[in-house]
């Protein structure tokens, strides 16, 4: 029977069991994907384990997608761009890094919000962290037009767009009023959303009324930033489906059938939210 895992420190949130012991059953798969809570001192332990033979693969999340990256044998190009990776892959004792989170996060977006990408138009890409380089990255793929990182510290912002290339711009969340009139798309990429926190002085009513607002954040299901886009009658793509899809490449490569993510699959993983 194969055997896939999620790592993470704490990992008991984690939806991903769910997601794909529920494919594992539809699909009438042997096999098993557990949640195994791993400390960053004992990261090691478990590329041994990958190595033996134990586990054909699994994901990564907090705090471990860029230390998982220096332990990988091989990684792909995305993850290198990235610089992180959230799927591992074991074959005959070598681990392969590989980072799905810029697919399910255009494949949401597509599903939800067919069209979203077509003909250029500015972003602004809400937080500065690991998060955001693989939704920057999924943006240049998709030809968006400017791309402004705005960031509680700056200096970062700056950095990150320094170093993944021509047209991006870094800068502060100040300087969202200056920029929404030309902007049509805004993702955020940061933690705020979770445990009801929320933007201070973000004004989205600035932006035009075709804009298109997402978050990445998906407990609560409608952040308060989604909630105060649709009050304004933007439009909004909540986090639940990039979740979703980017558990699809992992489990193909795992058990050797892609799964589909289907209305009943979300309807169910969104009903554990308020848990």
């Amino acid at each position: 029977m194969k055997r896939a895992f999620v790592i993470g420190h704490p990992i008991a949130h984690s939806r991903s069991p769910l997601i794909h012991n529920s494919w594992l059953r539809v699909y009438g798969i042997a096999g098993s994907y557990e949640p195994i809570d791993v400390t960053p001192a004992h990261l090691g332990e478990i590329f041994a384990r990958l190595r033996s033979g134990e586990f054909v693969g699994g994901n990564v999340t907090l705090p471990h997608k860029e230390a998982t990256y220096r332990l990988c044998d091989s990684v792909d190009a995305l993850a290198t761009r990235i610089g992180a990776v959230n799927t591992l892959t074991a074959s005959a004792g070598h681990v392969h890094g590989a980072n799905t989170d810029h697919y399910g996060f255009l494949a949401n977006l597509d599903q939800q919000a067919p069209g979203w990408s077509e003909g250029p138009r500015d972003a602004i890409v809400l937080g500065a962290g690991g998060a955001s380089r693989a939704v920057v990255v999924a943006l240049q793929q998709r030809g968006t037009g400017l791309i402004h990182i705005l960031n509680r510290t700056p200096e970062r912002a700056r950095a990150l767009a320094a170093e993944l290339g021509a047209g991006l711009v870094g800068g502060s969340l100040a300087e969202f009023a200056r920029l929404a009139p030309k902007t049509g798309f805004v993702v955020n990429t940061s933690a705020i959303g979770m445990h009801g926190s929320g933007f201070e002085d973000l004004p989205l009513d600035l932006l035009p009324a075709t804009a298109l607002v997402t978050d990445i954040v998906y407990t609560p299901l409608e952040t308060p930033l989604l909630a105060a886009a649709r009050a304004r009658g933007l439009n909004v793509v909540d986090g639940l489906g990039m979740l979703l899809h980017q558990a699809v490449p992992g489990f193909e490569a795992w058990f050797g059938t892609r799964p589909e993510v289907t209305a009943e699959l979300r309807a169910a993983i969104a009903a554990t939210l308020g848990q």
